[in-house]
């Protein structure tokens, strides 16, 4: 039967070696409340010895979208992982939640084990950045539906968070600071344009502009800001936290807000990574269309009270973010700002 499954483009004994090759990095991840072991049928983690009074399970999930074709063109395929933790922690920390565990699902044409361990290190990579557990997941070999050295990632994760304490945004008021947290570069968003700009350019060239090879600058992970931003709703009360992902700042900062409210932000005031400029004078792209796409080089804001900037400011640079005040809250609905 084995060999007929072989026949037909599985090999499930280079599923097996690449189950051995996961579990020195799963290890990494590991918190006491996880129970048992991986390659049960469901992972298992314990919430009895957390110390919450109403707690609240938030849940995300995510991909890392067109950025893979980058690192299958380069064969490299150990960040990627850090990717997809990013895009899914990254969405419930803006809820108020604390990670707890995550899930993988890795699609592929044809199981390498090699390749398969690279993803999955660079998954246990982001969920130790986190301090999420990585409690389980799922690896297909699907041939015919991708091609021999194609894959695809999936992500879920599960946080937690005091009822008392999630960020709704309810309580934002004008007035209030919009504090800046700066990426790590494009992130995880906009690659389908980013592959159109850049494919006749060649991705192992360092280019004057940009600090290393294209190609490595392009596949440069999202920034996971977990820890740093729980350090600050630890201590400060946070009002709204926007993830700056497709759709630029025009789509997501007024996620945050509620109805007859707006920001007013000055461009000016962070620093955008090179590789912004750099996409944009290659597609002549005008600024707004670039602040509608990109997060250019703003990865996460958060809304606090004007009394509380310099603290939160303090926190984060303690947890090693550059953060700045990028603009306030205005009365007026959507983003205002100079281009």
């Amino acid at each position: 039967m084995e060999n007929m499954y072989k026949s037909a483009g599985v090999d499930v004994k280079k599923g097996y070696d690449a189950v051995e090759r996961m579990k020195k990095h799963i290890e990494r991840t590991a918190r006491k409340e996880v129970l048992g072991h991986i390659g049960g049928f469901g992972g298992l983690f314990e919430l009895s010895s957390l110390s919450y009074h109403e707690p609240v399970l938030v849940s995300g999930t995510d991909g890392v979208g067109t950025k893979l074709k980058l690192a299958i063109d380069l064969e490299k395929h150990d960040t990627v992982g850090i990717d997809l933790v990013a895009m899914c922690v990254n969405d419930i920390v803006a809820q108020g939640a604390h990670p707890l565990f995550f899930l993988d699902y890795i699609a592929c044409g044809k199981n390498d084990p090699a390749v398969i361990e690279q993803l999955v290190a660079g998954i246990a990579d982001g969920c130790k950045n986190a301090g999420a557990a990585l409690i389980g997941g799922e690896t297909a070999e699907m041939p015919g539906m991708y091609g021999d050295t194609d894959y695809d990632l999936a992500g879920f994760t599960v946080g937690i968070a005091e009822k008392s304490r999630l960020i709704t945004g309810e309580n934002i008021s004008s007035g209030d600071a919009v504090i800046g947290l700066a990426s790590s570069g494009i992130h995880s968003n906009g690659y389908s344009l980013v592959r159109k700009l850049v494919q006749d350019l060649d991705l192992e060239k360092t280019y004057d502009c940009l600090d290393g090879r294209l190609g490595d600058v392009l596949l440069t992970p999202t920034r996971i800001y977990a820890k740093s931003a729980g350090a600050v709703m630890n201590d400060i009360t946070v009002k709204g936290i926007s993830h700056i992902t497709g759709g630029g700042f025009f789509e997501n900062l007024p996620r945050m807000l509620p109805a007859g409210l707006g920001v007013e932000l000055d461009p000016t005031s962070w620093e955008r990574p090179s590789i912004f400029p750099f996409l944009q004078q290659l597609g002549n792209i005008a600024n707004e269309e670039m602040y509608g796409i990109f997060n250019m080089g703003i990865g996460m804001a958060m809304i606090v009270a004007q009394k509380d900037v310099e603290g939160a400011l303090k926190i984060l640079g303690e947890h090693g973010e550059t953060a700045t005040v990028i603009g306030k809250v205005v009365s007026k609905e959507g983003v205002h700002m100079t281009l």
